[in-house]
């Protein structure tokens, strides 16, 4: 699998902002162009929103964030570049000019995709020198959480293209899906398109408000959407019979004159203010980066939920964050900094998300053990039990736990954990582990808790080898010299003195 070795983002409003978001958490350096003055701005903005969300959607270690230089010329911010992404305003012209200064100077290998949201890409490689290079990679917002890219190529572009291009994705936690051939606004536009024309007809005959045709999609059939599309919702829908008595069934129906699909409504000043009147009650109260906030939650909720789907592989935007997170944790965050072993061990930053919270608006007694284990997880890897190691058949199973709760973390709490490792032999490795608040400090809660070396093959216990231990050891001995943590040894219903 190759990786994006450089990026450079040409347009940094909302799509090009979080393209270099996707990038720069994904590790990789941008140089971004865009000569509007409040560029930086944007594009500030947008990646605190991607860091708050990479917070909240995994526990895998993210490499270190990339480098973002903002440029003075397309020439500049192209120079190096293995990937250019186009995402300036939705204008023929513009595009065009833009893409062909962007194929002057790019490198001969580079690939350069543009975010159009509609256009083809035939009419945008028109006056290249190397069109064949040269691609539509259409997202969806907010590009940094929403892993889709349609990859679209114009009559010149190259088989070779459209594949280099979906294998370069994957690494940064994105699908590519390559159509067989173009056509105006791809796949996912034309089916939005058609469902916001039939919108905007029953707004404009009265038929509901804004507010209840949002309802009826994200109480019904927006839900069987997020995790199975159009057609294997339907396969579903003809039961036992499956595709073809449902076509026989509902196929009929399509000549009923049920839509408006064909019909184009006037967007005169009367239906603007009456949806965006309609709109503002159902939305108003809430500000626009208060409504990012809550969308970027409610998808992270999705994918993770979908994370476990299919009996744990994953499961549609779920099997992608699953795919992601398993790269992530075999290259373990690429970090090449040791942790400072005079103390104990800081070895997991995270922030507690929707999806961690229970009923009482606290977080959830599993997600206290997730952190505990991602944590235990950080220091095997410290020591060199890696992916390889484990795939070799070997590992440290976790066989005893006591956890003290002492505080409440809520949502949007950020935390760390730190590691304290209290003693080991040849099989077993015991250690304390301590969930703080990030701004405070304070202990939130705590967990002693035993591993043991065990070879898979044989299902039972081994001796860790040398090099394992050698690696452990020094830590070890550092922190048997400091004090013994509170909590340590106690046991359930203990007082404190």
């Amino acid at each position: 699998m190759t990786t994006i070795q450089k990026a450079a983002c040409i347009g940094g409003g909302v799509i090009g902002g979080a393209w270099a978001a996707r990038f720069l958490l994904g590790g990789i350096d941008v140089s971004m162009y865009d000569p509007h003055p409040e560029a930086k701005r944007i594009v500030g903005e947008v990646l605190a929103n991607a860091e708050r969300a990479y917070a909240m959607l995994t526990m895998a270690p993210l490499p270190p964030k990339g480098r973002l230089t903002f440029c003075e010329s397309v020439e500049e911010a192209v120079a190096g570049a293995d990937w250019i992404q186009e995402s300036v305003p939705e204008r023929v012209d513009l595009k065009r000019n833009v893409l062909t200064e962007i194929d002057r100077y790019a490198d001969p290998e580079a690939l350069i995709g543009s975010s159009t949201s509609g256009i083809m890409p035939t009419e945008l490689q028109r006056d290249m020198q190397h069109p064949e290079r040269m691609f539509v990679a259409h997202p969806y917002n907010p590009v940094y959480l929403l892993p889709l890219a349609e990859l679209v190529g114009g009559e010149r572009t190259s088989a070779e293209t459209l594949e280099r291009a979906r294998d370069r994705l994957a690494p940064i936690g994105m699908k590519g899906v390559i159509l067989k051939k173009e056509i105006e606004a791809f796949v996912g536009d034309r089916l939005l398109e058609a469902i916001w024309r039939e919108g905007l007809w029953l707004i404009h005959d009265d038929i509901c408000d804004t507010e209840t045709l949002d309802d009826v999609i994200r109480y019904s059939f927006g839900m069987r959407w997020a995790q199975m599309g159009l057609f294997e919702t339907y396969r579903i829908a003809g039961g036992e019979a499956g595709m073809r008595h449902f076509l026989a069934q509902f196929g009929p129906c399509l000549s009923w004159p049920w839509t408006k699909l064909t019909d184009v409504v006037d967007l005169d000043d009367a239906l603007v203010d009456k949806i965006a009147a309609q709109s503002d009650a159902q939305s108003g109260a809430r500000g626009i980066r208060e409504l990012e906030r809550i969308r970027d939650e409610n998808l992270i909720g999705i994918m993770q939920a979908l994370k476990a789907g299919d009996g744990g592989k994953g499961w549609g935007s779920g099997k992608v964050l699953a795919d992601f997170e398993k790269l992530l944790w075999a290259k373990g965050g690429g970090r090449k900094d040791a942790p400072d072993i005079s103390q104990p061990l800081r070895l997991v930053d995270t922030r507690v998300s929707a999806a961690w919270v229970d009923y009482n608006g606290h977080m959830t007694e599993h997600r206290y053990l997730q952190v505990f284990g991602d944590t235990s997880d950080a220091l095997l890897r410290l020591i060199g039990v890696d992916f390889a190691y484990v795939e070799g058949g070997h590992s440290y199973y976790t066989v005893e736990t006591h956890i003290r709760h002492l505080g409440e973390a809520k949502l949007g709490q950020v935390l760390y954990a730190t590691l304290q490792v209290l003693g080991f032999d040849e099989k077993r490795i015991r250690y304390f582990t301590t969930i703080h608040d990030a701004q405070s400090g304070e202990v939130l809660a705590t967990a002693e808790q035993l591993m043991l070396h065990v070879s898979a093959k044989a299902g039972k216990s081994s001796a860790a080898p040398p090099e394992i231990l050698a690696r452990l050891a020094p830590i070890a001995n550092t922190h048997a010299r400091l004090p013994v943590p509170q909590g340590v040894g106690r046991s359930v219903g203990q007082k404190v003195m």
